[in-house]
């Protein structure tokens, strides 16, 4: 009878000592996928802008700038209108259980900021007899006020930073006296990125019919850092703040292929995005 009993509580005891050590399904993270949507917010150093056509070629200096956010709007969830709002994608896999690579699309919007005064250097000579020829000239650092109908500048549609990122990931939960990850898990997440910028730009240069299709014009590298809070094992959201370099040489302004713009900038963007985490 005592050998009997001491079976029946070792084997209670395995049992008991397995179901406590049974792995969470958050504890690797290798060959899961995710994918996540949300929006964002950018600030802009001032940039150097020069214009040139056939008749002219001019920079100006120090340009402000600022991004055109919708708020809080139903168009962030209406598939027929996720183009419209600050908007990121992003689709990932996990190489390893704390590093993962991903393909994404920052949606960002640049808008030049109207009616301030920049200076400028180069010169216009337009024919008389069209619009812009008002301002025929050379220029010498002098200041010129950027009204309507000199110039609007804008990538609104937008200025997309279509991107690799490679980044690490690593779980804080225990420093915050989580136990149960599966529940909740909070991790904080640093990485490198780079890509193409695939604007649709919106430009009125001297009056002249603006060029508004899509344009690969230039290229960004990019920095980032977040903070991920994982539920349930599958869900998440996910704040990031992401720093970078863009630097755009071949910006159409026309339907003449002589038009171009060109221009380099850093930009601070800020996103908050929710997705989902699984294994195939």
């Amino acid at each position: 009878m005592v050998v009997l009993s001491f079976c029946l509580f070792s084997q209670y005891s395995i049992a008991q000592d397995k179901a406590i050590n049974v792995e969470k399904y958050t504890a690797h993270n290798k060959h899961k996928f995710f994918i996540s949507w949300g929006g964002n917010r950018e600030s802009y150093s001032k940039s150097d802008i020069n214009f040139k056509g056939d008749n002219y070629n001019f920079t100006l200096n120090n340009v402000k700038a600022h991004d055109k956010p919708k708020g809080w709007h139903m168009d962030y969830l209406n598939p027929l209108r996720m183009t419209i709002p600050q908007t990121n994608m992003k689709l990932g896999f996990f190489i390893t259980d704390h590093y993962s690579i991903s393909l994404g699309i920052d949606h960002m919007k640049y808008v030049m900021t109207q009616n301030q005064i920049a200076e400028i250097n180069g010169y216009i000579n337009l024919p008389e007899s069209e619009e812009g020829s008002a301002y025929n000239r050379t220029y010498n650092n002098e200041p010129i006020e950027l009204t309507e109908d000199f110039l609007t500048f804008e990538h609104t549609d937008g200025l997309n930073y279509i991107n690799a990122e490679f980044a690490r990931v690593d779980d804080v939960s225990k420093y915050l006296y989580i136990t149960n990850t599966d529940l909740i898990q909070i991790n904080i997440t640093e990485g490198i990125g780079g890509g193409v910028l695939y604007p649709k730009t919106n430009a009125k240069v001297l009056g002249m019919r603006r060029h508004d299709d899509f344009h690969v014009s230039g290229y960004g590298v990019s920095a980032k850092a977040g903070l991920n809070i994982t539920f349930l094992k599958h869900f998440f959201i996910q704040g990031e703040l992401k720093g970078g370099y863009i630097d755009m040489h071949d910006i159409r302004t026309t339907y003449s292929r002589s038009d171009s713009a060109s221009q380099h900038f850093a930009f601070f963007e800020r996103s908050i995005a929710i997705g989902g985490i699984f294994r195939i």
